[in-house]
């Protein structure tokens, strides 16, 4: 029906935000949760699949949602959804950062809806910011404009992945190449903290990604970092390697984000030409048919277990605001659970919890 049936505030300019009384009425509004920002042109297919997935979130959770983007581009797509009892809120950004611009162009766009996002979490109009767009680009800025959390070295990016026994947290995954041991040892930390809050295990078991088991293995950050983890008060249950990602022999790996990346890029890669092949032979023959006929439920099951729209996307931990970075292909579904990740990580006070720990774990005054 349009998007005239969501429940959608005036559209606010970038220049007038803070200073926009009607926006103020928005934001003091007591029936309203919380407000997520969402980056409209985020990702691989934009507003085609943000808005749609906003509205759903919006729905389902009881939050309303600020959609950052090109207004008419934004509009555009509410036209073509059913009626909605969503509530929205369009934030203009004339700018959008597209997924292969480099730092030069971050820099240039004042305007974008990725740095108009952050700023709305930095003035607190905000809880969390949802982008699907370039990550770099999320990263740098989002890490400008809200800063570290106080005792946080480097924000590190984290992700949940499926394994045989559940699920495991790897971190860092892209946010930061260079590393020292005492980052890893802040990345255990926050990342127990997190598994602790939004999973609710007790004590996770965390490991330090190497090339071998023993603790002789490893580059010099690695050997540094298990001594630091071992002596720490955390469950550390030593180095593991590639293959430990997802055998859930850990809750928690730790790594370096250049180590890390490339570990999630492969296996994301080993999974997709798997899934491609297994297709390919499936259609060679009218036996092969029939058995995967016969056995699509199962598949569909183990597909929706390593499907990345299911997990939301990455949280980018550490920093003094609430920033999720999901997948750049990612569908409705996958912005509808990113943004309900968000609900999550601010309804369980995961900032707060963080921040108290690395104060007990350093011993640095709050």
């Amino acid at each position: 029906m349009g998007h005239q049936n969501c429940l959608i505030g005036p559209v606010q300019n970038a220049d007038s935000i803070k200073e926009d009384r009607s926006f103020e009425k928005l934001k003091n509004r007591q029936e309203i949760e919380m407000k997520i920002a969402v980056d409209a042109m985020g990702g691989d297919f934009g507003p085609r699949v943000t808005v749609e997935g906003a509205v759903r979130a919006s729905e389902a959770y009881n939050i309303e949602v600020m959609l950052v983007g090109v207004e008419k581009l934004i509009k555009r797509e509410f036209d073509k959804l059913e009626k909605s009892k969503a509530r929205i809120t369009i934030i203009d950004a004339p700018e959008a950062i597209s997924m292969g611009e480099g730092i030069f162009s971050f820099r240039k766009k004042r305007k974008s809806s990725i740095r108009i996002s952050a700023q709305l979490v930095k003035d607190r109009l905000a809880e969390a910011l949802v982008s699907a767009g370039n990550t770099s680009a999320v990263v740098y800025i989002s890490r400008k404009i809200l800063g570290a959390l106080h005792g946080v070295h480097k924000p590190a990016l984290a992700l949940l992945v499926p394994t045989l026994n559940g699920l495991t947290l790897l971190l860092d995954v892209g946010a930061n190449v260079n590393c020292l041991a005492r980052d890893l040892e802040q990345f255990a930390l926050m990342g127990k903290v997190f598994m602790e809050s939004i999973l609710g295990l007790e004590n996770p078991r965390i490991g330090l990604m190497s090339i071998g088991e023993e603790s002789s293995k490893g580059n010099s950050l690695t050997k540094e970092a298990f001594e630091r983890l071992k002596k720490s008060s955390l469950n550390f249950i030593g180095n593991v390697e590639g293959k430990d990602i997802y055998s859930g022999k850990a809750d928690i790996i730790v790594s370096d984000g250049f180590t890390g990346n490339v570990a999630l890029k492969a296996s994301e890669g080993v999974v997709e030409t798997l899934f491609f092949m297994a297709r390919h032979e499936i259609m060679k023959n009218l036996l092969a048919k029939v058995g995967f006929f016969l056995m699509k439920r199962n598949l569909r099951k183990i597909f929706k277990r390593v499907d990345y729209s299911e997990y939301g996307g990455a949280h980018l931990l550490g920093l003094n605001g609430l920033c999720i970075i999901a997948h750049g292909r990612s569908n409705p579904t996958a912005v509808k659970n990113a943004i309900r990740m968000a609900k999550d990580f601010v309804k369980n006070r995961v900032q707060e919890k963080i921040e108290q720990e690395m104060a007990k774990a350093f011993q640095i005054l709050i």
